[in-house]
């Protein structure tokens, strides 16, 4: 009787066996699939670094365009602008005879026109006289110029000085452009002295000139008056000492 019990106790745990399922399970590792995976995974690092540094590149290039747009901190415009109207200021100051063609050529067929016999002595003396006192004028107008280019030289050193200054510190290419067109308008400045100054001695030589010939014209005809038939020198008493 012991001996069935235990034959049907083993029969029972054998079927018990048989009938659950297996609940383990095996972890299998592949080296290729792994090597595979960490090469994804470093591309994909290497592609956000490299968009790092487009990102990078774009936002300087960015702050160099930035620089290329500021302007120079520095004008010289007004100092140039007041050196030109101060050498236009001597010029417009020009005595007697201006620099003016309407002017000129008024003078030139009254006061400078040639002597003829209809003239009285007295406005042979009062046109030589007038034409002495132009051309003094004219010599101290230029003088007057010249020593207002000259004054205009230390604002032209000072200028220069501050806007090379200017543009070894410039931190972009429109700031390097203004600085070179500033200096080109001190040049424009110091040739418009120059011309301002050639003018003004151009004119009291000019003036000078016709001075010299309307005297050579009017001596002939003061000659030709001494010399006239009738109408010559004629002697007369003269009282020198009370």
């Amino acid at each position: 009787m012991s001996g069935l019990r235990k034959l049907a106790a083993s029969a029972a745990i054998a079927l018990l066996i048989s009938s659950s399922p297996v609940r383990a399970q095996w972890i299998v590792f592949d080296p290729n699939n792994y090597a595979q995976n960490v090469l994804t995974a470093a591309r994909e690092l290497q592609q956000i670094n490299n968009q790092i540094v487009s990102l990078q590149n774009q936002a300087q290039m960015l702050i160099n365009q930035a620089k290329n747009l500021v302007n120079l901190p520095y004008s010289s415009l007004q100092q140039v602008q007041q050196s030109i109207a101060r050498t236009q200021q001597l010029l417009g100051q020009a005595q007697r005879l201006a620099y003016d063609v309407q002017q000129i050529d008024r003078v030139f067929s009254t006061t400078y026109a040639p002597a003829s016999g209809n003239m009285t002595s007295q406005a042979l003396v009062a046109n030589a006289q007038a034409r002495w006192q132009t051309s003094v004028a004219a010599l101290q107008d230029a003088m007057r110029v010249q020593a207002g280019v000259v004054g205009n030289l230390e604002t032209v050193r000072i200028q220069s000085s501050a806007l090379v200054s200017a543009s070894q510190g410039a931190s972009g290419a429109l700031q390097v452009t203004q600085a070179g067109n500033q200096i080109l308008g001190l040049q424009a400045q110091q040739l418009a002295d120059l011309t301002a100054a050639v003018a003004a001695q151009g004119r009291a030589q000019g003036l000078e000139a016709a001075q010299r010939a309307a005297a050579q014209d009017q001596g002939r005809e003061q000659l030709r008056r001494f010399l006239a038939t009738g109408r010559g020198y004629q002697p007369s008493n003269v009282q020198m000492f009370h």
